[in-house]
């Protein structure tokens, strides 16, 4: 994990041809698998990554989409090569997008009673239904303040953190998450968020505190309590399919599905 999150990523003054082989050993490809995949020549590859030969602008974009580059960090090969950026951000507030901002707040909305919530590529929350606002019960206002960040809110001690029942677990798999994500995207907004959170005091066990329940073998929950009452969700996050916006290819949606039919029935009663 540390290596994740404290590696160099590459600077865009280094030209295309480095910035193409750190994707290309980022993703554990030989320079003749990428040829191949590419139909092109391990000694083409070579040159491009060394400088000797100035790729065009389409095999830029090939070799990019084999190597699963983000579109983000398509726009800085394309711009380190000499090319004007082929994805453009728009706003999510851009009339452009009026459609599918109106999908996604329906999608959520739709979701009721439970949680769901609309994240950018940082965590930061664009949309969220009423079913994570019940959530929100007891957290600082200073942490209720825009931007609202997702992760933030969950593991900061004066946010969701002291109502988590399983707070060491949840914790360790946001923080994979996040490492996995700054191992994919050269996000310096991620990896500063990532060093906050991780910094954040986690509270020990207390003296004779049980030990947490089995979890279920499919997914590990958040086990939350509210207004006594112990509620476990099981997190889903889902992405839109071969995105031509850096904005569209950075949002996520993500619900929290009920993990047992006690938190079912609880946020059918409390939100009918």
């Amino acid at each position: 994990m540390t290596a994740l999150v404290t590696g160099t990523a590459p600077a865009a003054d280094r030209g295309v041809g480095p910035l193409l082989r750190a994707w290309r050993e980022r993703r554990r490809v030989s320079q003749l698998e990428l040829a191949l995949r590419a139909d092109s020549s391990a000694r083409h590859i070579s040159f491009v990554e060394t400088g000797r030969s100035r790729p065009s602008e389409e095999m830029v974009l090939r070799l990019a989409e084999h190597l699963d580059v983000p579109v983000r960090e398509r726009n800085a090969l394309l711009l380190a090569a000499g090319y004007a950026p082929r994805y453009p951000e728009t706003p999510l507030d851009d009339p452009a997008l009026g459609a599918l901002r109106e999908g996604m707040e329906r999608l959520i909305r739709g979701y009721e009673p439970y949680p769901a919530l609309v994240v950018d590529g940082t965590y930061r929350v664009l949309a969220a239904n009423r079913g994570i606002t019940m959530l929100m019960d007891g957290v600082a206002e200073h942490l209720l303040a825009p931007p609202l960040n997702a992760i933030r809110l969950t593991l900061h001690p004066e946010g969701l953190a002291p109502r988590i029942r399983n707070l060491r677990e949840w914790r360790g798999h946001l923080l994979e998450q996040m490492g996995r994500q700054i191992a994919l995207h050269r996000s310096e907004p991620l990896r500063a968020l990532y060093e906050e959170v991780a910094a954040y005091p986690v509270p020990d066990k207390a003296p004779g505190e049980e030990p947490a329940e089995p979890v279920p073998y499919f997914a590990l929950p958040m086990q939350i309590e509210h207004e006594g009452h112990v509620l476990s969700f099981i997190s889903s996050i889902s992405t839109f399919n071969t995105p031509m916006d850096v904005t569209v290819a950075e949002l996520a949606i993500e619900t929290l599905l009920p993990a047992d039919p006690a938190t079912v029935k609880y946020l059918h009663t409390l939100l009918p």
